[in-house]
């Protein structure tokens, strides 16, 4: 229950859900409880539960969840991501409580797993509702986890729409030294391989040398950190890149970009693209997991291959030389959001899903 994806969707979901009729526990089996679990903890009296599952398979950990589920007789056993889920599905044998398992996205590349072409049909006809974030989600568990089409249901992510104030907006420009007449672009994410944030600053270095005034923020933290720094140098990029490090309220910055850029290897639905539509910014992304889903081409932002560069650096320069693409996108941005990636109709879903 740190910062990340899963964990805000959990968010939305134990704070959202109808009080009269559902009760939420959270029960964390790596050993500690994140800042939006102590979060939910403190501000919204969610009871967290946590434990340090033992390397390899944790017989300890499924008798813990086992009296958990027991003790506070749970009706429903709801288990984010793989790992989670065979803890889960061991440990409510016998308790009365159905499983509901959601996959939140797939590793970079793919692999395919022997003990899952035997185990995961058995799990998945002895479970009760199998959730994938996106068709590209449920395809990949499909072929690579073994598991039944039939058996799963699509459920986008959807998030509580973002706000932020001109005044806050103006303050944080001046704060990091951003120009009235500098273009934004950047993402929020982990600095990590998968997620291709090298390819940004190799699109940036292209765009200045075209003459096009851009300013490329990074917000987030993570193994790249470094790499990504050495390669800004390398790209004599000065302070046409900001690293901000880690953020605990990202939509501020998020807030400064006139364009968001997700150009990942692969992605499930990224929480921090659905923020920036919400907001209204038009995305340039890679079409890779469920992106496609999310932004419609043309439409809400532009999709492009995986890794080219020209193409990734194209669909920038375009969109930022047509001001009234930009604006009409950030329009459709917003309302694609409203109609179909809302907390609201997440959380209804997965009420439906419950009952």
């Amino acid at each position: 229950m740190g910062f990340g994806g899963t964990e805000q969707v959990i968010r939305q979901l134990v704070t959202n859900l109808d009080k009269n009729r559902f009760h939420n526990e959270i029960a964390c089996i790596d050993g500690e409880v994140g800042a939006i679990g102590q979060a939910l903890e403190t501000e919204h009296g969610i009871k967290l539960h946590s434990r340090q599952r033992a390397p390899g398979f944790d017989l300890k950990t499924i008798l813990w969840l086992r009296h958990l589920i027991k003790s506070g007789k749970f009706d429903i056993v709801h288990c984010h991501q793989y790992s989670p889920y065979a803890y889960g599905w061991f440990a409510h044998w016998g308790t009365g409580a159905k499983v509901v398992f959601t996959e939140h996205g797939r590793f970079h590349p793919d692999q395919y797993r022997k003990k899952a072409r035997f185990i995961n049909p058995i799990i998945a006809r002895t479970s009760h509702k199998l959730v994938a974030i996106s068709s590209a989600t449920r395809d990949a568990l499909v072929e690579y986890e073994y598991l039944p089409r039939d058996r799963i249901t699509v459920i986008y992510n959807g998030i509580a729409p973002l706000e932020v104030s001109e005044k806050a907006r103006a303050a944080l420009k001046e704060e990091l030294g951003i120009k009235q007449d500098e273009t934004v672009i950047g993402t929020v994410a982990r600095l990590d391989a998968v997620k291709n944030q090298a390819l940004m600053l190799k699109a940036t270095r292209a765009l200045l040398d075209r003459g096009i005034k851009v300013r490329l923020l990074l917000v987030g933290d993570g193994p790249e950190w470094e790499n990504l720094e050495n390669l800004a140098a390398e790209l004599n990029l000065g302070e046409s890149v900001i690293f901000t490090g880690f953020q605990s309220k990202p939509a501020d910055y998020l807030g400064l970009m006139d364009l968001f850029l997700l150009p990942s290897f692969t992605e499930g639905t990224s929480m921090t693209l659905l923020e920036a539509m919400s907001l209204g910014i038009p995305t340039v992304a890679t079409g890779a997991g469920g992106t496609p889903e999310i932004v419609d081409d043309g439409e809400t932002g532009k999709l492009v291959e995986s890794d080219d560069l020209p193409a990734f650096t194209r669909a920038i320069q375009e969109l930022l030389q047509d001001p009234n693409a930009l604006s009409k996108m950030s329009k459709q941005a917003k309302t694609h959001f409203t109609e179909r990636f809302s907390a609201e109709h997440m959380v209804q879903q997965y009420e439906r899903c419950y009952e």
